[in-house]
């Protein structure tokens, strides 16, 4: 199913505001209802690292001016993340390994 795009957002939290987990699960939520979306992967420890993949850059800007999750990013910038990085990727092509 390639190519696709996939967006990685990295992050440094400030605190462990309750808040922010009840946002994060908002905004799985309504991504997954997005046109384009595909599915997402996510880490915390010391670093979060979120990487949601999508169909076109078009449903990725879709995406990004949600108003919800454009509510979401203010708060983030303003309560939450210390740091953040995005990055906007084309895959080209992938391949897994697994014993099942």
């Amino acid at each position: 199913m390639t190519p696709y795009y996939a967006v990685i957002f990295t992050s440094t939290k400030k605190n462990n505001d309750p808040a922010y987990n009840q946002m994060a699960k908002l905004m799985e939520s309504l991504a997954i209802q997005q046109d384009g979306y595909m599915h997402h992967d996510a880490a915390r420890n010391e670093i979060g690292i979120t990487v949601s993949y999508w169909k076109s850059l078009e449903s990725i800007s879709k995406w990004k001016s949600q108003i919800d999750h454009q509510t979401a990013q203010k708060l983030g910038r303003d309560n939450w993340y210390e740091w953040y990085n995005v990055r906007i990727c084309k895959v080209e092509r992938e391949y897994e390994f697994g014993k099942k």
